[in-house]
């Protein structure tokens, strides 16, 4: 909004021009999102707790996990719609509004935001311990990821070939099959995200480090001299994404503040499935959706996991984890929580670093 309004006044008062920067403007958009959660934060955790709107351990999966998380019952939840407030707000104050990159982002954010919600309004009001069915979910997924398959399609043209890491010039056309593509990346990174959210500030810490990834990535993609320089598929107005990741790292980094070990609250459903689907969105949209199985690694991993342990079950009804997703096998190996989530922190960072290495390796 800030740009729109103000930087075409830069004529009159030269101190406007400085909106006209990208990096300028994912700074304050950094500011912004980690100010409004940290003031919405006790605002929100106070209104949770008056509701009643708490975790609730006991879900029958294991009872080894429900005595050792017993400490977590009735900690307020649904602590997702400060993230969402903040990355929103911030976004539309600091990015270009009439850049269309923008509303899809925030389009994928808001509707999985909503899915999330419906599910944790489920869980806390209706007493349904798994909140919305899986088969709910998964609709609602492929339905998004149907809608920004044809937006993609239609708007995106540029977007639409799968940049490969590692070799420069190689580009694949995934022509009819693009659309279940996205509903796979879309899926995909909100259900891992959403796996992964089991331990005090481990999924927000990690979502913190690919959104400042995705941000740098952002920045070269919409960069005409960077992106020749790194031989990077350049894409026109794509470096507004900038802003939005950098709301993403804003707010994350502010909720972490509270969700930390010991954590005040969670995040939810309406957290976890909305940022890994804007993480998803933003990957299709600059082209870097095999990226994001390296910077995301814990959250590829972590779904890996469940799905080996499911397959293996069924299968042989045999277990290869003592329990999935994998955080919690850790724990049941007498692993301190805090000690799994910095790990696992440790390991993030690595594959962040190892993401920003592979644009100069070509």
């Amino acid at each position: 909004m800030f740009y729109n309004l103000l930087y075409p006044l830069h004529d009159l008062i030269s101190a406007f021009n400085i909106f006209r920067y990208i990096t300028f403007r994912a700074g304050m958009a950094v500011l912004t999102s980690f100010m409004i959660s940290l003031i919405l934060g006790p605002l929100i955790i106070r209104r949770l707790r008056a509701l009643k709107v708490g975790e609730k351990i006991n879900k029958g999966d294991s009872a080894r996990l429900d005595d050792l998380h017993r400490l977590k019952s009735d900690t307020p939840t649904m602590g997702g719609i400060m993230i969402l407030a903040a990355i929103v707000l911030a976004t539309l104050l600091w990015a270009d509004l009439s850049n269309q990159y923008i509303w899809v982002v925030l389009f994928s954010t808001l509707w999985l935001g909503l899915t999330g919600f419906a599910d944790d309004y489920l869980k806390q009001t209706k007493k349904k311990a798994k909140g919305l069915s899986a088969k709910a979910k998964i609709t609602s997924q492929i339905i998004l990821g149907l809608i920004l398959g044809v937006i993609f399609l239609t708007y995106f043209q540029d977007s639409l070939k799968l940049d490969v890491p590692f070799i420069k010039g190689l580009a694949l056309d995934l022509d009819g099959l693009y659309i279940i593509f996205v509903i796979l990346v879309v899926a995909g990174t909100s259900n891992a995200v959403n796996l992964t959210d089991g331990l005090d500030g481990l999924a927000i810490g990690i979502v913190v480090m690919v959104a400042l990834t995705f941000s740098i990535l952002s920045y070269v993609s919409g960069n005409v001299k960077l992106s020749e320089y790194l031989l990077v598929p350049y894409l026109k107005g794509s470096g507004e994404l900038t802003v939005f990741c950098a709301s993403i790292f804003g707010a994350g980094l502010g909720f972490l503040w509270f969700n930390c070990y010991p954590a005040s609250i969670f995040m939810g459903d309406v957290g976890s499935l909305a940022l890994g689907g804007a993480l998803g969105t933003v990957a299709l949209l600059i082209r870097k959706e095999l990226l994001l199985v390296i910077v995301g690694g814990i959250f590829v991993i972590e779904a890996l996991s469940v799905i080996l342990q499911v397959g293996s079950f069924r299968l042989t009804k045999k277990r290869i984890f003592k329990i999935a997703p994998l955080h919690h096998h850790f724990q049941f190996l007498n692993w301190p929580e805090n000690k799994v989530i910095v790990r696992f922190w440790i390991i993030a960072v690595l594959l962040a670093l190892l993401t920003i290495v592979t644009l100069k390796i070509r």
